[in-house]
């Protein structure tokens, strides 16, 4: 079979095209941004890419084209695709027709984490032998890549997005896996250009508990009043809770400030993790999937000791470089929440110097300023912030740095930004350079030029 994918140099829709491609099928598709990585994860599979959208792409005619969300009316190659009325379909729904029957799903949902907690869980099913598959919305490093089958009728990792899933389904992405367990990690206001409100997206997850089997599990973050709202819609799966609360049968306890060592608690069981992370929500996420590994028989003591061998997915603290003892780390943040989380987590595992926070907020809801009177204290915990206005940005930077207790500075150029960076940075410094994006290709630019300032 010949599949077409429309969006394919997305993280989803990529890591797609590489499950299709390792079914057998002959695949193809068309993005508007064709660049690396993933067109060289691609190219590599032997998928041919088209650069730009047009009817000509669909020639010859494919079987099925795969649809992804950042498509609408109006692109020249949804219009041809539906003139000729060629068989199409969503990216989740060809997920779950031709990858997920037969397996034992397990999907990560929530605001923050689902990519760094589906990876966690992806690996704990590894070292315990059991070949799981997966598509996460990143690259798992301890795998090198973002999707895979896995082993003939192993369990199934799926990072579970409530993020709509094509212009002719309006549905969020997740309500198409019917997981056998499902992880709710946290649920607070996002994705501004699709949801009016908050009760609009606990509607979404309503919608997933209900797919969720009675013989399945949900595995409920504690202290969530939006979860809690969730399940009060109604609930017809049994119920696990995690997190710090005493009663939670799955319960965490640090016994480092930087969560980089915590406790396990789960019934008459205790275990502990020494791993390379930080933060208190790293934490949690680590909990979430022991909690879920658990579900396909992984004991709490190899999970324990698997997490020690954990490699973070790429761009999630991830370190870049380091130069002169100044390091340079990257990671995905685009939420007040998610900011100043990590944040706090990498102010703990830095004592010897300070915490320099660059920041562009990139995604469709600090586009839309959804969230901006959040952002001033998000940053409480860097020593000091760079905002950077990025291009179609259409308000100002100047009340968040207002608001900010944190020295912070403000750039529309990167390469300003990086020479004052460079002229800022001391030894025993961490940059943390957070945005959804590619940010100008601001990572290497910087450890380029610390490499001739301090190399």
């Amino acid at each position: 079979m010949h599949v077409h994918i429309l969006g394919i140099c997305g993280t989803f829709m990529g890591s797609l095209a590489l499950l299709a491609r390792e079914l057998g099928h002959r695949v193809s598709g068309s993005d508007a941004n064709v660049y690396p990585p993933m067109s060289t994860q691609l190219e590599q599979a032997g998928i041919v890419l088209c650069e730009g959208y047009q009817a000509a792409n669909l020639e010859p005619r494919p079987d099925l084209v795969v649809v992804g969300n950042a498509l609408s009316r109006g692109n020249p190659e949804v219009e041809a695709l539906l003139d000729a009325k060629l068989a199409y379909t969503s990216g989740p729904q060809w997920l779950a027709d031709h990858v997920l029957p037969g397996r034992r799903v397990l999907a990560i949902a929530g605001t923050h984490g689902k990519t760094t907690t589906a990876s966690l869980l992806a690996w704990l099913l590894e070292s315990a032998g059991q070949a799981p598959g997966f598509l996460i919305g990143g690259v798992p490093r301890n795998f090198g890549l973002s999707a895979r089958l896995g082993g003939e009728g192993a369990p199934f990792v799926v990072e579970a997005d409530e993020y709509d899933t094509a212009f002719f389904d309006k549905r969020s992405k997740f309500v198409h896996y019917h997981p056998d367990v499902a992880v709710l990690g946290n649920l607070e206001f996002d994705h501004a250009d699709i949801f009016p409100d908050l009760a609009a997206i606990e509607r979404q997850f309503h919608h997933l508990v209900r797919t969720v089997p009675g013989n399945g599990r949900l595995l409920v973050a504690d202290g969530e009043p939006a979860l809690e709202r969730v399940l009060e819609q109604g609930c017809w799966t049994p119920i696990e809770r995690f997190g710090s609360a005493d009663g939670s049968p799955w319960r965490f306890v640090l016994e480092r400030d930087d969560a980089s060592r915590f406790r396990v608690i789960h019934g008459g069981e205790d275990g502990v993790v020494d791993w390379p992370l930080t933060g208190e929500h790293n934490a949690r996420n680590a909990l979430a999937a022991l909690a879920a590994a658990a579900t396909c028989g992984v004991d709490l003591a190899r999970g324990c000791a698997a997490l020690a061998r954990f490699e973070t997915p790429r761009r999630r603290q991830e370190v870049r470089g380091e130069i002169a003892g100044i390091q340079v780390i990257d990671d995905f943040a685009h939420h007040p929440t998610a900011i100043a989380s990590t944040l706090k987590g990498l102010r703990a595992a830095t004592p010897l110097g300070r915490l320099l926070a660059v920041i562009e907020p990139r995604s469709n809801t600090m586009r839309l300023g959804a969230l901006k009177e959040r952002l001033g204290e998000s940053v409480n915990a860097a020593d000091a912030v760079w905002w950077y206005q990025p291009p179609g940005l259409d308000w100002s930077l100047d009340a968040v740095i207002a608001a900010s207790a944190v020295a912070s500075r403000q750039s529309d150029d990167i390469d300003t930004l990086v020479a004052e960076l460079v002229g800022e940075a001391r030894r025993n410094d961490r940059i943390v350079i957070m945005s959804n994006g590619a940010f100008g290709g601001i990572h290497t630019k910087l450890l380029a030029a610390l490499e001739v300032a301090h190399g």
